[in-house]
């Protein structure tokens, strides 16, 4: 049996929208010391000394061409090896290299876990201003901003919405945050707000 020529068409099927995630930047540096240390795990000293030695030779290389002069992935990955070969000289002979155990690899891991949990809070600081704003710009629209009672926070939302609307200042909501003030109410109780 023959296939028709062109085959038919199917129905196509509509994909959802793809959100992309924010990402962190690259760093080529942090690129080439974790390359160094997944190549350097298990490595004894001896073969942390040639690995350093080819690295070396790689260095000297690229410094003779003009766009490999100033590359920051191999000038991270030499770095890296000289540390690494500074590691065995203090350990007991026979010490393999594990990155599991390496002081500088285990405090780079904490401080990398610090900035995501710092992303993340400020990720869901902004996700709850947003929200605060959009409820603030629908109350608004309904014409009961004046029976809301104000919230921590509220003067972020405020600053959200004049984004929103380009620097131009809602009257209504500028005017409802400073009687909320004046008036002391809910957090504004606190003389020092």
């Amino acid at each position: 049996m023959t296939t028709p020529w062109p085959p038919r068409r199917t129905a196509r099927r509509l994909l959802a929208p793809r959100v992309a995630a924010p990402r962190d930047p690259v760093d080529p540096a942090r690129l080439g010391r974790r390359a160094v240390r997944r190549r350097a795990k298990g490595m004894n000293a001896a073969a942390v000394a040639a690995a350093l030695d080819d690295a070396r030779f790689d260095a000297r290389q690229d410094s003779r061409h003009e766009d490999l002069a100033d590359d920051v992935l191999g000038q991270a990955e030499l770095a890296e090896w000289e540390r690494l070969d500074q590691l065995p000289a203090a350990a007991p002979a026979g010490t393999v290299y594990d990155p599991d155990t390496d002081p500088v690899v285990q405090a780079e891991i904490a401080a990398e876990a610090t900035a995501a949990a710092a992303r993340e809070a400020e990720l869901r600081e902004a996700t709850r201003v947003a929200a605060r704003a959009d409820e603030l710009q629908a109350l608004r629209e309904l014409h009961a901003l004046e029976q809301t009672e104000p919230c921590d926070g509220d003067e972020a939302a405020w600053d959200e919405l004049t984004r929103r609307a380009g620097g131009y200042v809602q009257a209504d909501v500028d005017a409802w945050l400073a009687r909320a003030l004046a008036a002391h109410l809910r957090h504004y109780r606190d003389p020092a707000d």
